[in-house]
């Protein structure tokens, strides 16, 4: 899997205990060995280990996790449940604890993935093939179309997200969210954020009048899947902490937003190398289009709307960076990417006409 862990892992995981409910689940006897963390990703912890001689990776919220932190894990628990036997790439989930007397935070055990993550760097077979790298961005679109033709009512999640309202809540939410970073002190405020109040009026202005509710990601990029090291398949979409209930075309448009567009440019958040070969978004499209059974006519509103919360989301990091709360570095990195995002969106209004 695909986490870092800030803090020693040993703090946040007594094994001990672990083993302790393990005992209790059926789940193996004996030592827990082999523990190591897997890095690469966000703050959540993620620890592989084996007892038993089976091999399980733990996810917990990381050190100091925000307030809905233990609620997070349990809905992504409940979610991977749900999607076992679909024809959804995910990890298979094993166990999953709400105790956080266990280890001070709710969390799961699932099964590891055998595969890899293309934004840290791509293995020398996938490097060498612009085939296997032309797929990849196809492999992901068909993910997503297999995603959103869960019957989640049947799966269970009818509960997971609100619906009615979804799409009339997405601009107010958001711009709320940027008013809030005012209570930081030091934050210069929104100004520098090119075009944040065309872009925010064109998209309460053109929003869809309706949508078809199914499972949302809510953070569907390159970053947050894992590739099978032998093919240009996905082997498991991951980091559901931001799952809902919603409309899954925002999903192709979170895709489309975070998909780096060679010569327009720098991306400083994505990398991958090399790109040569790589699916366009054109064809990302076109492959929804010709396979999904939802209609992307409004895909253009719903990249927009991706580039627009995904920009607001990360101005948070820097916000909280100008006030001493959070990494000068990072923030100054996640800032430069939401004027990227907003730049982008510009680009496709103005190519739009």
């Amino acid at each position: 899997m695909v986490q870092a862990v800030v803090q020693p892992w040993a703090e946040l995981v007594d094994l001990g205990r672990l083993a302790a409910w393990m005992d209790d689940q059926g789940l193996g006897s004996g030592p827990i060995t082999q523990a190591q963390p897997l890095t690469g990703g966000t703050q959540s912890v993620l620890l592989r280990f084996t007892r038993s001689g089976r091999d399980y990776v733990l996810r917990r919220p990381p050190a100091h996790p925000r307030a809905d932190g233990n609620k997070t894990m349990q809905r992504e628990a409940q979610v991977l449940a749900a999607l076992a036997g679909s024809r959804v790439p995910h990890p298979a989930l094993i166990a999953a604890c709400a105790d956080p007397q266990v280890l001070g935070a709710a969390f799961y055990l699932m099964e590891p993935v055998a595969g890899f993550n293309a934004s840290v760097a791509l293995p020398p077979l996938h490097a060498a093939d612009a085939t296997l790298r032309h797929r990849m961005g196809l492999s992901m679109v068909d993910a997503l179309i297999e995603l959103g033709e869960v019957d989640h009512v049947a799966a269970g999640l009818a509960g997971l997200g609100k619906t009615e309202g979804f799409l009339e809540r997405q601009v107010p939410r958001w711009r709320a969210q940027l008013e809030s970073y005012h209570d930081y002190a030091g934050w210069p405020g929104p100004a520098e954020i090119p075009g944040i109040a065309a872009v925010a009026d064109w998209l309460e202005q053109h929003r869809p009048r309706s949508f078809r509710p199914g499972i949302l990601h809510g953070d569907f990029h390159l970053a947050n899947v894992l590739f099978a090291p032998d093919s240009g398949e996905v082997a498991a979409i991951v980091d559901w902490e931001l799952v809902t209930i919603g409309d899954p075309l925002l999903d192709l448009g979170w895709l489309l937003a975070t998909w780096p567009e060679p010569g327009a440019e720098p991306e400083p958040l994505f990398r991958t190398q090399p790109w040569q070969g790589f699916a366009t978004a054109g064809e990302l499209v076109a492959r929804y289009a010709a396979h999904g059974r939802r209609s992307v006519e409004h895909i253009l509103w719903y990249e927009v709307l991706a580039c627009y919360k995904l920009g607001l989301i990360l101005e948070g990091t820097y916000a909280r960076a100008c006030a001493g709360k959070a990494s000068v570095e990072a923030g100054a990195l996640l800032h430069a990417h939401t004027l990227l995002l907003f730049r982008r969106a510009l680009r496709r209004l103005e190519r739009q006409g």
